[in-house]
């Protein structure tokens, strides 16, 4: 029988490519994806075809909470920044941030985890190429990993329960290198924060899957 894995799936790029490595490292995965209010809501619908592709059984959540709301990703009436390429990261905290979200999602994947005997949660976080969220970065994670085993009746008993992050060190050029690598269905995914009928090719995740795509040297079969 496989060891399973409960994989975030937002529909996206990083998550996508995520969930097929986690599939190729002999992984049966479980993914999980979230509705948090977020202006692109249409990921959703990328998450469940890219979660239908790969044969994965899908756990949706809804969190209904109003104090994201200060987020440019939730709320609408904020513009989403838009930055050269070479800026993005590099000014501190940006406003598409959503407070805590990372700590939210990691701990809805290690309940679910826990509760279905899962031996690792994966996750998508990438701390190269990025827009510069705090709940991205290797401290982070090496400290949720702590929690997940110090939190759970799996860990606490002794059992495995991994948090993955195999992604973390890579840039765009190499997350989409791995993506072709690994088989991921990058034709179904959507990564645009904007979330209208077409991504808008300037909120900083556009602009880093472009960036992404053009240094592989390959064609984004998305567009």
């Amino acid at each position: 029988m496989k060891k399973s894995a409960v994989v975030l799936l937002s529909g996206g790029l990083d998550s996508t490519t995520a969930l097929y490595w986690a599939k190729a490292r002999g992984y049966a995965p479980v993914a999980l994806a979230v509705r948090y209010g977020q202006r692109h809501a249409c990921e959703l619908r990328a998450a469940r075809a890219v979660a239908k592709k790969a044969r994965a059984p899908l756990h949706e959540v809804v969190l209904d909470l109003a104090w994201l709301k200060g987020s440019s990703l939730v709320n609408k009436a904020l513009k989403l920044p838009e930055v050269a390429p070479a800026q993005i990261g590099a000014g501190g905290v940006p406003s598409t941030y959503v407070p805590g979200r990372n700590t939210m999602f990691l701990s809805l994947a290690a309940s679910l985890a826990d509760a279905i005997g899962a031996s690792a949660v994966v996750i998508g976080a990438n701390a190269l190429d990025y827009s510069g969220y705090p709940d991205c970065r290797p401290p982070f994670l090496d400290a949720f990993a702590r929690v997940a085993k110090l939190g759970t009746k799996r860990g606490s008993e002794g059992g495995v329960l991994k948090v993955l992050a195999p992604l973390l060190h890579l840039d765009k050029r190499g997350i989409v290198r791995l993506a072709a690598k690994v088989g991921a269905p990058l034709s179904l995914t959507w990564s645009c924060y904007a979330g209208g009928r077409r991504p808008c090719g300037k909120c900083d995740s556009c602009q880093l899957r472009a960036k992404g795509f053009r240094e592989a040297g390959l064609e984004d079969p998305a567009l």
